[in-house]
């Protein structure tokens, strides 16, 4: 996908890829020289649907001569980058983030590369490093990152595209993943589909996989699944409460929280109106037109007894399948395939003629079906009303004049021609979703919405919090709860008490409500700290969608550009307005890790022992000086947070040891996964990286 804007929350309405593959260090794309990899970890920890994903890769220059690259990585819609750190030679970098757009341009040009960009995907990540590598030097690069995973009637989808046959096809040295689940439903099933895992265990809530592969080509992606129980549903919440009295990225409170809320399988499902408008003008010929057709047959396939439907497609002019909405049933279903199947691309884009025509079926519906209309376009409207104020105006007045109640318009913008402030705007007022997609995505996504939002059992959700102690939540608006589908709000807090959520909205006329008993945390979880990052990422989505409603060199659209940028940096979350630098030339925070073992070049060192370990581990470091000082070791989670602090006494020159029993800050286990530590004396820091299994 080209870009993606979120009215809500990504995992309730789509499945697009959830993957993030191995990157690749680019020296020259028009030319395809590309350092080999040799090695590929990910380290996976999953908490309900929200992952937190370590992805290390080491590379060779085996280019044959000393060359600066340029890191890329596929990173996939939905998926923030939250933490980048390189080595070289010994030598360990932290990437900052900058507040200014990355560069997308690849090395040495190859903007004719398809194979790289193919590989690199609709977004990718890119990290330059600006000092020369030497020839036959190994780079490893770490990502960390945090992602929805994609959820539809009880099963969870995990994928990560290992296949690394576009770039090479030399053996790795070794590749793995090790995967663990935390849920708090009871888990019914997990499984590695792609390979045969070196062990699987899942008992109620808690599950892990792990895989290695030695000597052997990168040629199958990873692919998992795992099952929820059915009958483990309501609202589960998830909050921390930041005890660090350096944290002042804003004024909301120090607390953070996510509910997870789904409804009842048994939950009656709502009968629904439905419009599908499809652009068939000219430049949707070819693909296009063939992908509209088949994403329009898929959802006249699926409705459902008691649904109404119809089809409007538009180019200069407007036709539509029936006069009116119809009853869905098999004889009008038939009808609907024939006249999908005569769909052509030919003439202008008259948008404002499509909705002339679509909104007025809707004309004092009955207000216990959801109204629905799905709109997609591959270019900006050169016929009818053309342009985007207008167009905006006349859709409203049409909906006033017409008596339309209820009405949702989710939009679909294919292809990079698309008038994307208009597209947003259109899905914003009217309680929609706007995604702007590749030329080859649009039958997959539509499809895939479409089985998203086809039982809705609560329309107009609002949620109110007694006493009133949450703020800044999002999605705003709240989606609509479908059967089967998860809403999934987050916010803010500054006070911590037992509290009552109330869910209400209506069903058939008739108001629903349903009340949640929760207890947010008045201290530091450390297993929650990932909620910082997924509200960030929630904020500065609500924030682009109103940068969208801007000319973007308004001064509306420059002051909601630099509070995204604020966040973005303060929360160490990628944005589309930040990048990650750093990657040389002194840049960034650096840290001197050493091999174990490497006693005769240095002078210094640090190790953890046993690395893994279980239940504990030991820091040792030495001293080549006679100081007489406290040396202070400091362990951090994958999100930099620290979750242990210990001191040792230093007298003179000798080897020392730090106990570390395995217990966060409030004495409680720590969970699977990568840890970084830092040892302080002096003017030295020492670092490095213990894994717990």
């Amino acid at each position: 996908m080209k870009k993606i804007t979120f009215l809500f929350l990504l995992t309730i309405l789509l499945t697009t890829n959830s993957a993030i593959a191995n990157g690749v260090a680019i020296k020259n794309a028009s030319t395809s020289e590309y350092f080999k990899l040799l090695s590929s970890d990910v380290q996976v920890t999953v908490y309900d649907q929200i992952a937190i994903v370590v992805t290390t890769q080491k590379f060779l220059n085996n280019t044959g001569e000393k060359t600066k690259i340029k890191y890329g990585f596929p990173l996939a819609e939905g998926a923030n980058g939250i933490n980048l750190r390189w080595e070289l030679y010994g030598q360990w970098n932290s990437a900052s983030i900058s507040p200014s757009p990355q560069d997308t341009t690849l090395p040495g040009g190859g903007g004719g590369n398809e194979t790289l960009k193919e590989f690199l995907g609709e977004t990718p990540l890119f990290f330059p490093l600006e000092d020369s590598i030497a020839n036959d030097s190994i780079l490893t690069i770490e990502l960390t990152y945090v992602q929805l995973l994609p959820y539809d009637f009880y099963v969870v989808d995990f994928k990560y595209p290992n296949d690394y046959s576009l770039i090479q096809s030399e053996i790795l040295n070794f590749q793995s993943i090790n995967f663990n689940l935390e849920s708090q439903r009871i888990i019914t099933n997990l499984e590695m589909t792609s390979h045969n895992a070196d062990n699987t265990v899942f008992n109620d809530s808690i599950g892990e996989f792990n895989y290695t592969e030695y000597e052997s080509a990168a040629t199958t992606d990873y692919a998992a699944y795992y099952e929820l129980s059915p009958d483990d549903l309501g609202l589960f919440s998830y909050s921390t409460y930041i005890t660090d009295t350096t944290f002042n990225c804003d004024d909301f409170g120090n607390g953070f929280f996510t509910f997870i809320v789904e409804p009842d399988p048994s939950s009656e499902v709502i009968e629904k109106v439905f419009t599908l408008i499809i652009d068939r003008s000219g430049s949707m010929s070819g693909n296009k037109i063939v992908q509209a057709r088949d994403a329009a047959t898929y959802i006249v396939d699926n409705l459902n007894e008691g649904d109404y439907f119809n089809i409007v497609d538009f180019a200069s002019n407007v036709t539509s399948l029936f006069e009116d909405h119809v009853a869905f049933d098999l004889a009008s279903q038939n009808t609907a395939f024939d006249y999908i199947d005569g769909i052509n691309a030919n003439g202008s884009t008259n948008i404002s003629g499509a909705f002339a025509t679509a909104i007025p079926d809707f004309a004092s519906n009955d207000t216990t079906l959801a109204n629905i209309i799905i709109f997609l376009t591959d270019g900006e409207a050169t016929a009818g009303i053309t342009d985007t104020e207008g167009i905006l105006d006349y859709i409203q007045e049409l909906i006033t004049t017409n008596e339309v109640n209820n009405l949702q318009i989710h939009t679909f913008g294919i292809g990079d021609y698309t008038n994307e402030v208009l597209l947003s705007q259109i899905a914003s007022q009217n309680n929609g979703l706007s995604e702007f997609l590749g030329e080859n995505e649009l039958e997959d996504v539509i499809t895939s919405f479409y089985r998203k939002i086809r039982n809705p059992v609560l329309i107009n959700t609002s949620m109110e919090v007694t006493p009133p102690l949450l703020s800044e939540i999002y999605p705003n608006p709240l989606d609509n709860l479908y059967l089967g589908q998860q809403l999934v709000v987050v916010g803010r807090y500054d006070s911590a008490a037992p509290i009552t959520v109330n869910f209400s909205g209506e069903a058939f006329g008739q108001p629903i409500s349903y009340d949640y008993d929760v207890n947010l945390a008045d201290t530091t979880i450390p297993n929650n700290q990932f909620l910082t990052k997924l509200w960030a990422k929630k904020k500065m989505d609500n924030l682009f969608i109103l940068y969208h409603n801007f000319d973007e060199n308004s001064n509306e659209a420059e002051e909601i550009k630099n509070e995204i940028i604020d966040i973005s940096i303060c929360y160490n979350v990628m944005s589309p307005f930040t990048s990650y630098t750093g990657g040389g030339g002194g840049g960034g925070t650096t840290f001197i890790e050493y091999d174990e073992m490497d006693t005769e070049t240095i002078d210094q060192k640090s190790y953890a022992s046993p690395n893994p370990f279980t239940k504990n581990a030991t820091f040792s470091f030495y001293v080549n000086s006679q100081i007489q000082q406290q040396a202070t070791i400091s362990i951090f989670d994958s999100f930099g947070r620290i979750i242990f602090i210990a001191k040792e006494q230093i007298n003179g020159i000798g080897e020392y040891s730090i106990h570390w029993n395995g217990n966060d800050v409030n004495g409680n286990p720590v969970p699977k996964g990568y840890y970084f530590y830092t040892i302080q004396f002096g003017n030295t820091s020492l670092t490095g990286k213990v894994i717990k299994i």
